[in-house]
């Protein structure tokens, strides 16, 4: 090891500044006894804010591990690169920055062969902070390179601070919201600053209502030493001294800090001040100060919130009074919903008498009929001769399928009839709807090997029931898929006018002929096409689209110039 790892240069005498108590924490870890001894006769007179050095040493990395994990506030690190072995210094700093996740503390790295670990992939390798050799190293450049690690140090140390404080405010705002009670909201203020300044602090929070001729003073809430003075009058509860405090801080209307006392103001969107009277076992620093003054900048918001929620309570009582008052007008409107009582029992009626034929004459035999299907195939020996009796099965078995489906669409039609179709006005993108019903049916165009194609703007508003018209768009899609040939295309477009809106669904399918445009939309209506890939069909599909385009005060229409060039169909709604 080199000994020339400092150079002193001769110095005036200075007068040694003020220490104060507290002291920078700065570890020495090397394997030399004089670097620590040059070391702390260069440093035996430094200060920096006030504060003196406190010097650690340490003579091996093992040793260095367990002093910094010991001390988890030391600031700067003066480490040596060679000690036990080549590179036991860089792998104490890989240790610190890694294992204990120490990035805020200052690492200067000295060297007495500067060759054996070059300073550039030093720096980026390890995360150290300085890099000098001790030859180099004269008590002024260890002083300059001290004074910087722990300027360095200090601010980090505030921003650690700052983001802890930060996310204290954040989280506390939820819970400030949630109180309904004045009292509740002003022992959660109280909590949470001493939460934010990580200290068990003693504090009083006072509110001043301005809405009468004579301002009134209200103790809300205490902590600490203040705990046991309970709500009401500052007079009855305060001594003279903190009640001065008090009142000259309303005077004042801004925050004040004076040493451990410090008093918080604000003021409320509807017009009312609150005072926070703190008293904390140590001088707040300036980042405590900027994130209380923070805090309490929103806590404005969460006073009016509670204040707006027992007006509320008020409103809501006062309802209450004026429901009571109106019995007489519930009463008839009772009596006007018993007389349409008697209509809702016969709709019901008709209903369960539509549900219990359906399930009785039409399921029940059906299911029978699949089930002795399967029965009959089951004993059906495997054979050749049996091949065409087996094949004859499976048409039962997919008819019967088929007709169970038509038994539900019918059932679903029957219920609609029933119970009136209630349209929801809102204002939904018919463009979208549109483009997700393409996207839906991809799927079953993908079987017939079909492409269903959509063009149009990227936004257009309409005033209607979303879930109404999708099952209308729906219905066109599927049609144009089930009567149209493979490897064809599907076209759906939307296209905004002056007054109205087109949705338009385009096919290739066979085309209409006269008679069938004559009876296009008529329940269970059996049009001259027939679905493309054995598709079952209800007849029901075209009606609800009619129904549910009426109720919305649209039309809708089919152009086809007969055999062969495929059909369009286009609705048309009154535009947003």
């Amino acid at each position: 090891m080199s000994d020339d790892f400092l150079r002193f240069t001769d110095e005036p005498e200075t007068r040694a500044p003020e220490v104060s108590a507290k002291k920078w924490k700065v570890a020495i870890i090397d394997d030399d006894q004089s670097v620590h001894d040059g070391t702390r006769l260069a440093l035996s007179d430094y200060s920096l804010n006030g504060q003196g050095l406190e010097l650690l040493s340490a003579y091996t990395a093992a040793e260095g591990r367990e002093l910094l994990a010991a001390q988890p506030d030391i600031a700067v690190v003066l480490l040596d690169v060679i000690m036990e072995t080549d590179n036991a210094g860089l792998g104490l700093v890989e240790y610190v920055r890694t294992t204990l996740n120490r990035e805020a503390l200052r690492i200067i790295l000295r060297t007495g062969q500067p060759g054996q670990a070059p300073e550039r992939r030093v720096i980026v390798d390890y995360d150290i902070n300085d890099y000098k050799a001790k030859n180099e190293l004269t008590a002024d450049r260890l002083f300059t390179s001290l004074t910087a690690a722990l300027r360095s140090y200090q601010q980090l140390q505030r921003m650690v601070e700052t983001r802890r404080g930060l996310e204290i405010i954040i989280d506390a705002a939820s819970t400030m919201f949630d109180l309904k009670s004045m009292q509740r909201l002003a022992e959660g203020v109280l909590t949470q600053i001493a939460s934010l300044l990580n200290a068990d602090c003693a504090g009083i929070l006072v509110l001043r209502e301005n809405g009468t001729a004579t301002p009134s003073f209200s103790v809300l809430a205490g902590s600490g030493c203040y705990r046991d003075v309970g709500s009401g009058s500052i007079a009855s509860l305060l001594n003279e001294d903190v009640r001065r405090l008090v009142e000259d801080a309303f005077q004042r209307r801004r925050h004040a800090f004076n040493g451990v006392r410090s008093i918080l103001y604000m003021q409320t969107g509807s017009g009312r001040e609150v005072v926070v009277l703190l008293e904390a076992p140590r001088e707040l620093s300036p980042t405590d100060r900027t994130l209380v003054e923070i805090f309490t900048s929103r806590l404005s918001v969460a006073f009016d919130n509670v204040i707006l929620y027992q007006q509320i309570q008020q409103a809501n009582a006062e309802l209450e009074h004026r429901v009571e008052e109106r019995t007489q007008e519930l009463t008839t409107a009772n009596r006007q919903l018993a007389s349409r009582w008697g209509e809702l029992q016969r709709v019901n009626a008709f209903k369960s008498e539509i549900l219990s034929t359906v399930a009785h004459d039409l399921r029940n035999p059906l299911g029978v009929i699949l089930g002795r299907a399967e029965i009959l195939r089951s004993l059906l020996p495997e054979s050749p001769e049996m091949e065409n009796l087996s094949t004859q099965l499976d048409h039962i078995s997919k008819a019967a399928r088929g007709l169970t489906d038509m038994v539900s669409d019918l059932l679903s039609d029957a219920m609609a009839d029933a119970m009136d179709i209630t349209i929801r006005k809102e204002s939904a993108d018919i463009a979208a709807l549109a483009a997700e019903q393409c996207a839906a049916n991809q799927p079953n165009a993908a079987k017939k090997n079909q492409t269903v194609l959509f063009s149009g703007p990227r936004h257009v508003p309409a005033t209607c029931d979303a879930d109404r018209m999708r099952e209308a768009i729906d219905n066109l899609i599927s049609n144009a898929i089930k009567y149209s040939p493979r490897d064809s295309t599907i076209r759906v477009s939307v296209t905004p006018q002056q007054k109205e809106v087109a949705i338009s669904v385009a096919d290739q399918g066979p085309g209409l002929s006269p008679e069938d445009l004559s009876r296009l939309f008529g329940r269970f209506q059996r049009l001259s096409a027939k679905p493309t890939g054995g598709e079952s069909s209800t007849g029901l599909g075209l009606s609800i689209v009619k129904r549910i385009v009426n109720l919305h005060g649209g039309s809708v229409m089919a152009e086809s110039n007969g055999a062969g060039p495929g059909t369009t169909f286009t609705i048309r709604l009154p535009a947003a």
